[in-house]
């Protein structure tokens, strides 16, 4: 008798749709070493990783730093958003900006 096998393509196919980048925008209020060590901090990335988005953020005015669920990418979004000022900077006077967009 023949066995209904579940489709395993629609099982294991990851809805694009559903998630969404987290993406960290340029400013002139924070050093390169605080965006290195908020990405360290808030999503783990390497120092090496942390260094290379430092650098793109600052050539290309934004980075895409995680992709995740909505819900995830917005709580490490609003995470971003309140990290708080650079120490290093007088004029820095807040966290650094970021915006959440679904993955095209």
């Amino acid at each position: 008798m023949p066995v209904d096998l579940p489709d395993l393509k629609s099982d294991t196919t990851v809805d694009t749709e559903k998630m969404w980048q987290v993406v960290l925008l340029d400013d002139d209020d924070h050093t390169y070493d605080y965006v290195i060590e908020m990405l360290m901090a808030i999503f783990g990335h390497s120092m090496d990783l942390a260094y290379r988005m430092a650098c793109e953020v600052d050539t290309r005015k934004r980075v895409i730093v995680d992709v995740d669920e909505k819900k995830l990418a917005k709580a490490k979004c609003k995470r971003i958003l309140t990290f708080g000022p650079d120490a290093r900077m007088e004029r820095s006077r807040g966290s650094m900006s970021a915006v959440i967009e679904p993955v095209d």
